[in-house]
């Protein structure tokens, strides 16, 4: 993966290990993912996993490798947890300090015609949920430290999108 600075320029090439040890700046994109009814796409973790297992997840993604833009690192975690295809889009990118280490956090939005074979060694579960029942269910269920944040940025980000239509 690559380091980055709080800029988001590459500084160099390190592993997952280092930058997560050394608490560097790296880049991991996700996608939030809808159907063709507009519902969220939410998963629950495998209790196998090494990083906050059986938690749910709002986004789907991963790491970005060297070279890989956002939209390309969602893109390919969406073919390894969930067998799925899609267009996905960068929305906006934040500098996200929770969880394991600080991270450029590449939020893609992707609409998701099926899923087609999730990895279990990946995802225990998953659904579609309404907004409303999105809401709630970040209330009631644990989530990935992340998920609010994104599902907040995105909705700010969607109301903005809206509003510039406006104009």
């Amino acid at each position: 993966m690559e380091r980055v600075d709080a800029q988001d320029r590459v500084l160099g090439v390190v592993s997952r290990r280092e930058a997560v040890r050394e608490g560097w700046l790296h880049r991991v994109g996700v996608a939030v993912c809808r159907d063709r009814h507009g519902r969220f796409l939410v998963h629950r973790r495998a209790e196998q996993l090494s990083r906050f297992p059986g938690h749910h997840e709002l986004g789907v993604g991963g790491a970005a490798g060297v070279g890989e833009s956002y939209e390309q690192a969602a893109a390919r975690e969406l073919s390894e947890e969930l067998g799925a295809r899609a267009t996905v889009s960068l929305r906006f990118k934040f500098l996200n300090r929770g969880g394991l280490s600080p991270h450029w956090l590449g939020v893609c939005e992707a609409v998701l015609p099926e899923i087609v074979a999730p990895d279990r060694a990946e995802v225990a579960w998953y659904g579609w949920v309404r907004e409303s029942e999105l809401r709630q269910s970040l209330q009631q269920w644990t989530f990935t430290p992340d998920s609010r944040e994104i599902f907040a940025r995105y909705l700010a980000s969607r109301a903005t999108q809206v509003d510039l239509r406006h104009w």
